[in-house]
């Protein structure tokens, strides 16, 4: 009888590591299944409506690898965004000048630009001035309440009345669709024009 037991318990003793093994993984998803969650992150609160940070009076320099100036931003206040990752800018205003020295500057009551700045909104007394300058009879001029502008694709639309000047030219329209790849610009509603005859040589 002794020796019986004794044979039982050596066997049973071969498969104790697997069992023990087994009960501490049981035990582990017992553990995991029934501990009390970690608290809720306040991501929902911290990502709200509200900006996270607020510039006063502010200047942005941009410049490129070589230290050539690219481009100037002020502005009365800027807020930032996170739940949009937007930035708002009050008293907005750039400059910005491309290697072929064309300037452009613009102006608005207030800007609205995405995180990398490829769409950017100028609201309320909206203004881009586009100089050549080894013509600057050339100068540009846009100029309504709103333009909304794709950088990237050099596009700038407005479903408001705009202004556009070039040089003593001058045309108003009350939608504006404008294209710089391909030279194009589309007036659409009342559109008026005024040209003036070039100068003869």
């Amino acid at each position: 009888m002794r020796k019986t037991l004794q044979r039982m318990w050596e066997q049973a003793s071969i498969y104790l590591p697997v069992l023990l093994m087994a009960m501490l993984a049981m035990g582990t998803w017992w553990l995991v299944r029934n501990a009390p969650k970690p608290l809720q992150s306040n991501v929902d609160q911290v990502v709200s409506d509200a900006p996270d940070y607020i510039m006063e009076k502010f200047s942005v320099h941009q410049f490129d690898g070589k230290g050539r100036l690219q481009s100037v931003m002020t502005g009365a206040q800027a807020r930032h965004f996170p739940k949009t990752d937007t930035m708002e800018v009050d008293e907005v205003r750039t400059r910005s000048i491309a290697l072929n020295g064309m300037v452009t500057t613009t102006s608005a009551d207030r800007g609205i630009s995405n995180s990398d700045s490829s769409e950017v909104q100028l609201v309320g007394n909206a203004k881009v001035e586009r100089v050549q300058p080894q013509q600057p009879s050339l100068t540009t001029r846009y100029s309504g309440e709103f333009l909304h502008a794709w950088t990237n694709e050099e596009r700038v639309v407005s479903h408001l009345p705009v202004e556009i000047k070039r040089g003593n030219n001058q045309f108003t329209g009350e939608r504006m669709q404008y294209d710089n790849l391909s030279q194009v610009i589309e007036l659409n509603g009342r559109v008026r024009g005024v040209i003036y005859p070039g100068k003869n040589k």
